[in-house]
């Protein structure tokens, strides 16, 4: 069932399901997410069942702001405090050391935990209508007595609305088509970023890019004053980091095959295809998305411009990949994007999608 984000009557029902345990399709400025209460290990197990996640692949925990943070983390770093004043809420997901006993199911049972404030007006209105209206010590009398009101949560455990490993959501009828009618969704509009959160390691000394985002290292480093550290550096030293979302080889993956070409290697395959198929209607549908103005055959060929606009293209990302295994296309041919900073966050999802 799908209800309007904007009506306080959707954010009561959302609030009313999220405490008795239940699942919810939630809006957020990146993509959907399926959220559960983040203590409630019971209900945070429904959502590694329902998308079928490993349940020892970390979720996401989403809060209304920085002060919940310390119910959830302990021994956060200074420069883990900038970052969260300069970009929460936003895109950026922060791992830090995780406070024992707590969001244990949301974490995979791992020692480190991911937090995201999010942007989007309807999940702040559904976090702040749970929210503890304080700013409590965790071990304070107040704070444990709150803690036991069923009136309240803390955060949401919310990774993206979709079957693990399949395209994200950017529209409450994609978790719809995902979970189907019995789900309640918050409908809150197609999401204005269109790609998940930059994930920041906050547990190694400095910060380490986990995975890209619309939130850049260059912004980051700006932010703290360090250096930003890519994880695949680190692990070529065997340096391991925490677990986190979205960092398998393959993921984000649409039913079609996803190939990514360069624009004259593209040319090449289209004109391939044009003798292959000659004459012939039958031959599987390809959907071909580039930048570079191309000589498409008209037959069995679907062509779409990519918009030359890094941000543009990553809120177009995932509903353009639906929207082509909508229309039953065998392959799906991809410019690649440029290597420059801007456009990490895309190329990333798209060579996993690839994989």
């Amino acid at each position: 069932m799908i209800l309007p984000g904007d009506a306080p009557e959707s954010i009561a029902a959302a609030a009313g399901c999220i405490r008795a345990g239940g699942l919810l399709g939630l809006p957020t400025e990146t993509v959907y997410g399926l959220a559960a209460d983040a203590d409630n290990d019971a209900a945070v197990a429904q959502i590694f069942v329902a998308k079928g996640r490993p349940p020892d692949h970390p979720l996401i925990v989403h809060v209304a702001s920085s002060e919940a943070v310390a119910h959830y983390a302990i021994d956060v770093p200074d420069f883990a405090t900038q970052l969260m004043a300069a970009f929460w809420p936003g895109p950026l997901t922060l791992i830090l050391p995780r406070r024992p006993g707590v969001a244990t199911a949301a974490a995979g049972g791992n020692p480190t935990i991911g937090l995201r404030c999010p942007a989007h007006p309807v999940a702040q209105k559904l976090l702040n209508w749970g929210q503890i209206p304080i700013n409590p010590t965790f071990d304070s009398e107040t704070s444990k007595q709150l803690e036991s009101d069923p009136n309240y949560f803390w955060g949401l455990a919310a990774p993206s609305a979709n079957q693990f490993g399949r395209v994200s959501p950017t529209t409450a009828a994609h978790v719809q088509g995902e979970f189907g009618d019995d789900l309640l969704v918050l409908d809150g509009g197609p999401c204005t970023v269109g790609i998940e959160s930059t994930i920041i390691d906050c547990t190694r000394g400095a910060p380490v890019l986990l995975r890209p985002g619309a939130v850049t290292p260059a912004q980051i480093q700006a932010s703290c004053g360090i250096r930003v550290l890519l994880n695949k550096e680190l692990l070529a030293q065997t340096i391991k980091g925490p677990k986190a979302s979205g960092t398998l080889e393959s993921h984000y993956a649409p039913r079609a095959r996803v190939r990514l070409l360069d624009a004259p290697a593209l040319q090449v395959e289209l004109n391939k295809l044009q003798d292959q198929n000659e004459g012939d209607s039958t031959s599987p549908l390809v959907a071909v998305w580039s930048r570079t103005a191309l000589a498409v055959p008209a037959a069995q060929v679907i062509h779409q411009t990519m918009p030359s606009d890094a941000a543009a293209v990553a809120q177009q990302l995932f509903a353009t990949l639906r929207a082509f295994d909508v229309r039953g296309v065998s392959q799906i041919w991809v410019e690649t994007p440029p290597a420059t900073p801007q456009w990490d966050g895309v190329r990333d999802r798209l060579q996993r999608a690839a994989h």
